[in-house]
């Protein structure tokens, strides 16, 4: 996946500037893609050049214009040729988990600390998750909303975001509590 199909896809929901599509990333795009400031408007630059989005300048009284920028039928187009293509698999690289491989080498203490700091960065990415979801589903159950919803894909996408990121806070919390547990002992263990 190119950045340019994630843009696309977050153009989805309708037009937006590029510092909207900067707030989407944070929120809608974070649990699959992320994307600094100045690659979004690089690629939106790009996106336009290539006629697969289309700018337009909104003005705007007492506050600087803007451009808003909204898919294109060549830009849905490229999304369709994405869609059917086979998916890559994923990749992940994760500096924190070198550091728990390495653990039993290392002085746990930095690496516990890195633990916990990542559990409470994931139930905060989950906390903004699970309320993103609610604002999607508005007064309707989550079964109801993904049979009659109007836009499920990003809700599904972000389910997918709150899975992630329960299971990273889970699995942080409990490696944390593993690695201080051994080293609890170790210490109880030397004369």
């Amino acid at each position: 996946m190119a950045l340019r199909h994630a843009v696309l896809a977050a153009l989805l929901s309708g037009e937006h500037s590029g510092y909207q599509l900067t707030k989407i990333f944070d929120v809608g795009v974070a649990d699959f893609w992320y994307a600094s400031p100045q690659q979004l408007y690089a690629e939106l630059a790009k996106l336009e050049a290539d006629g697969l989005v289309a700018g337009r300048e909104v003005v705007q009284q007492g506050r600087p214009n803007k451009r808003v920028f909204s898919v294109t039928a060549a830009g849905l187009d490229e999304l369709a040729a994405f869609a059917a293509a086979p998916p890559k698999p994923l990749l992940l690289r994760d500096d924190l988990m070198v550091r728990v491989h390495a653990v039993d080498a290392l002085d746990p203490a930095p690496v516990i600390t890195q633990l916990h700091e990542r559990a409470a960065a994931a139930a905060a990415k989950l906390a903004l998750f699970e309320r993103t979801l609610l604002h999607f589903r508005g007064d309707l159950d989550e079964e109801t909303f993904l049979r009659e919803g109007e836009r499920v894909g990003p809700y599904l996408s972000c389910l997918a975001g709150c899975r992630l990121e329960r299971e990273i806070r889970d699995w942080s919390l409990d490696t944390a509590r593993a690695l201080e547990e051994r080293a609890a002992r170790v210490r109880k263990e030397q004369p």
